[in-house]
């Protein structure tokens, strides 16, 4: 008698893979229409720097546990000053437990790392932003980021990521895939910054 061999659904395979890519449904829509808007032109400003303005990056998300907690880390390791910075938070809050087990995947360690709200953030003139996720920006600047002070992270990735979905609460797999995302985008960003000359590195 023939065993049987379980194949799972055309519908199981694609909860799969937007799980994995995407962490929901919701992360690959808002990828899917900020990449619409930046082939529109519309993110143009947040897509650009000028690398010998640039003196401090400065990460951004929610919470700043997971998504902008890493990308710090990362970017402290590649030798750039950095900060990070949660737009809904409570500063001095740890990272979440998943994002610690995770960064070790690339090499850094966040059990120090603590939130800061953005109540308790000041910006400083050569401060970049760098915003997770499209409506990121339009919060910073209505908060009284200036415009050109504020870049989308994404942009530097490979795959290119316009949007970086959160992965608070979702898989294992999605926090590799986003941690993997933040590496990729912090490497290349550096790169370009150290291309330009950018104050914001350590020499």
């Amino acid at each position: 008698m023939d065993k049987l061999v379980y194949r799972p659904s055309l519908g199981g395979r694609l909860a799969s893979l937007v799980d994995v890519g995407f962490g929901t449904f919701r992360g690959f829509v808002r990828l899917l229409l900020g990449e619409l808007e930046f082939l529109s032109g519309r993110l143009a400003p947040y897509v650009q720097i000028r690398p010998q303005a640039v003196r401090r990056l400065v990460f951004v998300c929610l919470g700043n546990i997971n998504r902008s907690a890493f990308g710090h880390a990362v970017a402290d390791g590649y030798g750039a000053h950095a900060v990070s910075l949660g737009l809904s938070t409570t500063t001095g809050a740890p990272a979440f437990e998943k994002a610690i087990s995770t960064a070790p995947v690339y090499g850094y360690d966040l059990t120090a790392h603590r939130a800061t709200n953005f109540t308790d953030f000041r910006y400083q003139p050569g401060d970049l932003l760098l915003a997770m996720e499209v409506r990121h920006v339009h919060e910073l600047i209505r908060r009284g980021i200036p415009a050109d002070a504020i870049a989308l992270l994404g942009h530097w990735s490979r795959p290119h990521r316009i949007h970086i979905h959160d992965p608070h609460r979702h898989t294992d797999q999605y926090f590799r895939t986003c941690f993997a995302i933040i590496h990729s985008a912090v490497a290349n960003l550096v790169e370009e910054l150290r291309e330009g000359g950018s104050p914001c590195l350590r020499r």
